[in-house]
């Protein structure tokens, strides 16, 4: 008995050595002699020791990569400098140690190249404008490749795009000029809208005489109401010309008054 305790020892070291444990998130892709022989895990699962058999951990949760700024030129011929954000997770462990290696740095190259290229086939107000048209294209630019991986991308959208100094203050430049643009229009289209009213008032009042007469007291009224202010009375033209006649009347009859008298 004792002779085969040695025998025992090794076997249980042998035993415990093939054993593996994979987390929830995680899958094992097993290989025998070099092949594939399926997926193991989640949980603990056992390997043939002394390199039979060797399995690869794959992580299959959503990974968050933030892509380095990338200096690149729009359509348009404006250079500009791009942040963007990339989000993948595997969906086929075999696939992403049999198909590609490093699957992880692959995506990300690839990502930066869809960046640019996509980036370059666009005007920089679109790219400053269209950001879901945009993300919508970087996604799409890279995900049939991936999916040959194993990996699908979730989302990859920009984060930042930064433009030139001299750049920066055209736009400001045409900000304030669409501002001024849309001022002028509104003030005009009072303008417009004041002057209709206006006609159509006057159109009425001068049907109305006596409706002129009260606008007249009312705007009296108005001015008056400040203690300091002058109060200038409009009287009608034809009222001046019945006081003057009046007037040259009442010295006509005085005049002979005074020829009969004397």
């Amino acid at each position: 008995m004792i002779e085969l305790l040695p025998v025992v020892v090794v076997f249980v070291v042998l035993l415990l050595s093939g054993l593996r444990i994979a987390q929830e998130y995680q899958r094992g892709v097993l290989f025998r002699l070099g092949r594939y022989r399926g997926l193991r895990g989640p949980g603990p699962f056992w390997i043939l020791p002394l390199g039979l058999e060797r399995a690869v951990i794959i992580d299959i949760r959503t990974r968050t990569v933030s892509a380095e700024q990338q200096e690149t030129i729009t359509r348009d011929s404006v250079t500009i400098r791009v942040n963007a954000v990339l989000w993948y997770r595997v969906v086929d462990a075999a696939k992403s140690v049999i198909a590609v290696s490093a699957s992880g740095d692959a995506v990300y190259q690839l990502a930066l190249t869809g960046l640019r290229n996509i980036i370059g086939q666009h005007d920089l107000d679109e790219v400053l404008q269209e950001r879901d048209k945009i993300n919508a294209l970087l996604r799409s630019s890279i995900a049939e490749s991936t999916a040959q991986w194993g990996i699908e991308v979730e989302r990859f959208e920009m984060k930042d795009v930064e433009l030139p100094e001299a750049m920066q203050q055209v736009m400001a430049m045409q900000a304030e000029a669409i501002r001024e643009k849309r001022a002028r229009i509104i003030k005009a289209e009072a303008e417009l809208e004041a002057s209709e009213k206006l006609s159509a008032a006057a159109a009425q009042m001068a049907g109305n005489p006596a409706a002129l007469e009260l606008r007249r007291m009312q705007m009296i009224a108005e001015v008056g109401a400040e203690n300091n202010s002058t109060t200038v009375l409009m009287i009608p033209s034809d009222f001046v010309a019945l006081s003057k006649t009046m007037s040259e009347y009442l010295h006509g009859l005085t005049q002979k008054q005074s020829g009969a008298k004397s």
